[in-house]
């Protein structure tokens, strides 16, 4: 063999190693950063289809039966840009779909679970790598699943985020539930086997790769917040699950588990029905209440390490408040039929869940006032981040009391199909996690990326966003107390809420700009991921392990071996001179460290 084919063949050979070394480095890999960034493009990306999807309802709430100039021919619709019912239907089905299964819980779980979660214990990974990579790869056939069933012609499913039979079981009853809402099932089960894989190796993670001297009691409050999520997942992920692949069989081979036998004759694969459409509601619901939780409490731990951070204080009530994140948990698990009040249950059994519903507003609330105590003489750093969880706090507050209203069953049997309730869910879910998932990109970008994103733009974003959220949703409340109905393409066929129409073209004016002001963060980020001034270890100058490890985190996260010696909250110590006292900073000779929790001074 000529030394030139040698050559040529060793050039080959490297050439392909170097091909499947990005591959298993990028694409397929183990390490938990580069998950978290797979997690976190793959979510902004649906961000942007979410968004448009919103659009879309807005304008034909604004504008009915006018046409969406860009939007309505680029979703397929009819000629112009003029959306049929059906597709109405389908818009807010796949609106909720996305934003609640391939935003929020991603976001949270996926990838600032698995970016902080080791960093934060002082761990080299996670646990189970290969479990952590299938768990984002388990997300693409629910990508690919429910993509499809959008892009179906003449529409796609239809059933509504929440999937109620018998409008999702019956196909001849119910045209728009056909293939689509097949697929549609079997994506979000997808996402459930997704995030049941997640929550085992958040679990077995942070149970035994803690750092030297990191104990339950020294954890962060978004590592106690993401434990009690896993916890939260790993028991109600199941229930949905087997409900789905129920629903599926219903739909398939004519099983009855949700069809009634008085609608049975209607489904040609129905050999008998006798099914309980409720049911599925219990079920469902079992899972979806605590799904609530399961994308709010890692906003509020996050926002709980910037608000401590920049408010230069340990945080008020720490042990308070991991009770309180276990108790918002345990009473997740009871309120469930909440969401059933007009479906016909006993009073008594509604009056329980009513009790246990109020009840939540008690941990809820000790939250609330140990931010504002940690707030509370502090010395604030009005920084993006900061501005984006003040943000939250005050959007929290708004959609918690609103939901002691329909906490109430006589109220809720009133206002349970108005926009009363979108407002309340999005106070919550966009005003509250949303805001934070915002803030803890500003706050963590320098250690995902080495740099550090622009403030006087982070700023701007922040004011925008916040100004519009308000002007989209808050309107709500007051079309909503009226009993203007939710999930109608024209309620204006109604002569009782013809005169909304003037607030409706407000607030989707305001959410049109809500929208547009993404695109000043979407260039933020892009921007400082390759021309953002570098930054060292800890810009923020923070307590927690993750900012004691290079930025970006090199392979092993850690260039030494982590010891931990108190709480991660330890700012404005006595001890040291510094406002700062990182956990791995050895205390000063003669001084032993006193308790686990960092609440002291």
């Amino acid at each position: 063999m000529s030394s030139t084919t040698v050559d040529a063949h060793s050039h080959d050979h490297a050439e392909g190693g170097s091909a499947w070394r990005f591959i298993s480095t990028y694409v397929f890999s183990r390490d938990h950063k580069i998950i978290a960034v797979q997690f976190l493009f793959s979510a902004l990306l649906w961000f942007v289809v979410g968004g448009l999807l919103a659009l879309g309802i807005r304008w034909q709430l604004a504008w009915p039966w006018q046409g969406m100039p860009v939007i309505g021919p680029m979703l397929f619709s009819a000629e112009g840009g003029q959306i049929s019912p059906e597709f109405y239907t389908t818009l807010f089905t796949m609106h909720a779909t996305v934003m609640i299964f391939f935003v929020i819980i991603p976001f949270l779980g996926g990838a600032f679970g698995n970016f902080l979660i080791p960093l934060m214990i002082g761990a080299e990974d996670m646990a189970f790598p290969t479990l952590n990579m299938l768990s984002y790869w388990f997300m693409w056939p629910a990508f690919l699943l429910i993509g499809a069933s959008f892009l179906s012609v003449p529409y796609g499913a239809g059933g509504g985020w929440t999937s109620y039979p018998p409008l999702s079981v019956i196909t001849e009853a119910a045209p728009a539930s056909g293939l689509p809402q097949t697929l549609w099932l079997f994506g979000v089960t997808c996402v459930g086997i997704s995030s049941m894989l997640g929550s085992v190796n958040y679990m077995t993670t942070i149970i035994q790769m803690r750092a030297p001297g990191m104990t339950m009691f020294r954890l962060p409050l978004t590592i106690w917040a993401m434990f009690i999520t896993a916890i939260l997942q790993a028991f109600a992920l199941p229930v949905l699950t087997a409900a789905g692949f129920m629903q599926v069989l219903d739909r398939l081979i004519g099983t009855g588990f949700f069809v009634p036998e008085a609608l049975a004759a209607n489904n040609s694969l129905a050999a008998s029905g006798g099914g309980q459409p409720l049911l599925w509601q219990h079920l469902f619901w079992f899972y979806s209440h605590p799904a609530v939780y399961i994308m709010l409490l890692p906003a509020m731990g996050m926002a709980s390490e910037i608000i401590a951070c920049f408010a230069r204080k340990p945080i008020f009530g720490y042990k308070p408040m991991v009770y309180s994140i276990s108790g918002i948990a345990g009473l997740g698990f009871i309120v469930w039929g909440h969401h059933m009040f007009v479906s016909g249950m006993n009073p008594i059994l509604g009056m329980t869940f009513m009790v246990a519903t109020m009840m939540i507003a008690l941990p809820s609330a000790i939250k609330v006032f140990n931010w504002l105590g940690t707030i509370w003489g502090g010395k604030l750093y009005f920084t993006t981040p900061m501005l984006f969880c003040l943000g939250f706090l005050s959007m929290f507050i708004i959609g918690g009391l609103s939901g002691i209203f329909m906490a109430a069953t006589p109220t809720d049997i009133f206002i349970h199909d108005t926009y009363f309730i979108v407002a309340h869910f999005h106070y919550v879910l966009f005003g509250g996690t949303t805001l934070v998932v915002m803030g803890a990109i500003y706050f963590w970008f320098p250690k995902m990326f080495g740099r550090m994103m622009n403030e006087p733009l982070g700023k701007v974003h922040f004011l925008l966003t916040f100004i519009f959220l308000n002007g989209t949703f808050y309107p709500m409340h007051l079309v909503g107390a009226v009993g203007f109905p939710r999930r109608l393409a024209d309620p204006y066929d109604y002569e009782t809420f013809a005169h909304l129409l003037p607030l409706n073209q407000f607030m989707s004016i305001c959410a049109i700009g809500m929208v547009a002001t993404q695109i000043l963060f979407a260039f933020n980020f892009f921007y400082s991921m390759f021309w953002g001034p570098r930054v060292g270890r800890n810009p923020w100058r923070a307590n927690g392990l993750e900012w004691t490890a290079p930025s970006p985190p090199g392979h092993g996260n850690f260039d030494f071996q982590p010891i931990v010696y108190r709480g991660p909250y330890e700012y404005s110590s006595p001890e040291v001179d510094e406002d700062f006292y990182p956990q791995t900073q050895p205390p000063p000779k003669g001084r032993e460290e006193s308790g686990d929790t960092g609440d002291h001074h």
